[in-house]
């Protein structure tokens, strides 16, 4: 009995990671919101711009009662000698690079699942965050 048990919580452990996002829990109990476009604006739109804001400037409507000020996402290539970190971008969206202040870990109750672990749909979850930094990356200041 105590064998059957054992194979019953090793299977629901395994199985964990193949729970569809949306039906995932946030650190906070609220579930992950996972919306049907893969288009880079659309996914800006519904995970960054509450803080980000809308002209990704960093003063999105959440940005003032947030501990650390959100990043000036248009100014990313400027920071880096004029190129866009295409990749440390991707890392950084996924949970993969943890930043010194924001964001947090890729659990981070807003954004966290959508990114970084979308169970069945893994290519769809890589091809997310490649066209939201994409995005990001058409957004910086000339």
């Amino acid at each position: 009995m105590k064998g059957l048990i054992t194979a019953i919580a090793a299977g629901l452990f395994l199985a964990a990671p193949c729970i569809p996002a949306q039906n995932q829990k946030t650190p906070n109990n609220a579930p992950a919101r996972l919306i049907d476009s893969v288009q880079g604006a659309e996914l800006y739109k519904a995970y960054c711009a509450v803080c980000h804001g809308k002209d990704a400037k960093g003063d999105g409507p959440m940005s003032k009662s947030l501990k650390s000020a959100p990043a000036d996402l248009t100014r990313i290539a400027a920071r880096n000698g004029g190129s866009f970190p295409v990749t440390r971008v991707r890392r950084v969206i996924s949970g993969e690079q943890p930043l010194a202040a924001g964001h947090g870990t890729h659990e981070m109750p807003i954004w966290g699942p959508i990114f970084s672990q979308v169970g069945p749909d893994v290519d769809l979850g890589r091809l997310r965050i490649d066209n939201l930094a994409r995005y990001i990356e058409s957004l910086q200041a000339k």
